[in-house]
């Protein structure tokens, strides 16, 4: 049975970095990651030098990764909220409006103060659908009572939420 295609020999160097990582605390799937190896080769190389993982690494293991997500979820929720704000700037923003056809199939342009409607209704389809998703990766945080942060100074400026005086 041969290598398949992206795996390299199993070295004395993937041993030291196994123990030295294991050492440290780390779990087998966070090894894998940093040796760029599977969690089975990690696993064996792992009972061949008498080293176990035991559930407290996994725990830990799994709550490192769990942040790391999260952190991932929030540079991507950040990145579409950008796309959001940029797709619904062109909006109102000059554009070139084209056009091929004619019997010469000819290219025409035209800049035009902002774009025509169909293509406002694109932008503004592209733009809530960038926003929503990056509400759903971080949602916003809310209050005991289930309000919105925004939602819940604007009831503590507008009196906490009591009627205004009349």
């Amino acid at each position: 049975m041969g290598l398949k295609k992206n795996d390299r020999p199993v070295g004395e160097a993937d041993d030291e970095a196994v123990r030295q990582l294991h050492a440290e605390g780390l779990g087998r799937n966070e090894i894998a990651r940093r040796l760029q190896r599977s969690g089975r080769t990690i696993s064996v190389i792992a009972a061949r030098l008498g080293l176990e993982f035991t559930t407290e690494q996994t725990e830990k293991a799994t709550r490192h990764r769990t942040a790391q997500l999260a952190e991932k979820r929030a540079i991507l929720a950040d990145a579409l909220t950008d796309d959001a704000l940029r797709l619904s700037a062109q909006l109102w923003e000059p554009a070139k409006v084209f056009n091929i056809g004619g019997k010469d199939n000819e290219y025409t342009e035209q800049q035009v103060p902002e774009p025509p409607a169909a293509d406002k209704r694109a932008l503004m389809a592209a733009a809530t659908a960038a926003a929503a998703q990056s509400l759903r990766l971080v949602p916003p945080e809310t209050d005991t009572q289930g309000l919105a942060a925004v939602d819940a100074w604007l009831r503590d400026v507008m009196g906490g939420g009591q009627p205004p005086a009349e």
